[in-house]
């Protein structure tokens, strides 16, 4: 009787302890889905532009962004830690003349963006699906959360191939649901058309910070990107990216690219 009854009771315990573990597992994939939710409306409703400062750190390059309804200005304000000559600031003068200009390159600019937040916006998408998430800590304002690649999770296409691959850490500010920063790599090599088309290698990272610049307006402050592989038959890639954006002022929604040129120019 004893017997059986500390067996119904380790029983019972596994129970309680699965189904604990699986409630807890629901929980985080549910607040992953709220942060999700709430980063796609405010995507939706936000029509903030601003002037920055894009420090390209691998390439030792500084410039100035300036949005508007009509595109993006950059202009580069340093090399290798050292201001532009005066040769070089009137290079950049003409180039980005001929830019806001040239109908074409402006079209291009629009439609590359388009197509760079239709991908951002499917890949968020699938965060929930495609990952196992636990809870891995929180605090006053932030849940940090780990997640593994789900193995039911079918990516519908090349691009999500990679989440299949990839394990790291969501950081949530709860108190706005909002993604605060994201890191991950990759556990494995990714390959496309069986190698032919390309591969990523095992141990390639990615990390993304956001920030809070005004109330409930959140921007990228920091980008790093250190992958390896192949693409194309025999064409070596390698994506290494630190950029890092700083000094954000706001610009007012009437702005052309005339006074976007003017207002890329470095403070005095």
């Amino acid at each position: 009787m004893k017997v059986c009854l500390r067996l119904n009771l380790c029983g019972m315990l596994f129970v309680t302890l699965v189904c604990a573990a699986s409630l807890h597992a629901q929980d985080a994939k549910e607040l992953v889905a709220k942060a999700v939710h709430s980063e796609l409306a405010a995507d939706q409703s936000d029509h903030s532009l601003w002037r920055y400062r894009d420090e390209q750190r691998e390439a030792n390059k500084v410039s100035i962004v300036v949005n508007t309804r009509q595109g993006s200005v950059k202009r580069l304000i340093e090399k290798n830690g050292q201001p532009l000559s005066p040769a070089e600031t009137q290079a950049e003068d003409a180039r980005l003349q001929d830019f806001i200009h040239d109908p074409a390159k402006l079209a291009k600019q629009r439609k590359d963006a388009q197509h760079d937040d239709q991908n951002a916006t499917a890949l968020l998408k699938m965060l929930p699906e495609a990952f196992v998430w636990t809870i891995k800590s929180r605090d006053a304002d932030t849940l940090t959360l780990h997640f593994e690649p789900d193995p039911n999770f079918n990516p519908p296409d090349m691009q999500s191939r990679v989440l299949s691959a990839m394990n790291g850490e969501l950081v949530i500010n709860e108190k706005q649901e909002r993604i605060q920063e994201i890191s991950g790599k990759l556990t494995r090599d990714v390959t496309f058309g069986w190698g032919l088309l390309g591969r990523l290698h095992e141990g390639g990272t990615f990390r993304v910070l956001r920030k809070e610049l005004t109330p409930k307006v959140w921007e990228i402050t920091e980008t790093h990107v250190h992958i390896e592989g192949k693409a194309l038959l025999f064409k070596n890639i390698g994506e290494q990216q630190d950029e890092v954006q700083t000094d954000f002022t706001p610009v007012p929604q009437n702005t052309t690219l005339e006074q976007a040129v003017e207002l890329s120019k470095p403070k005095k």
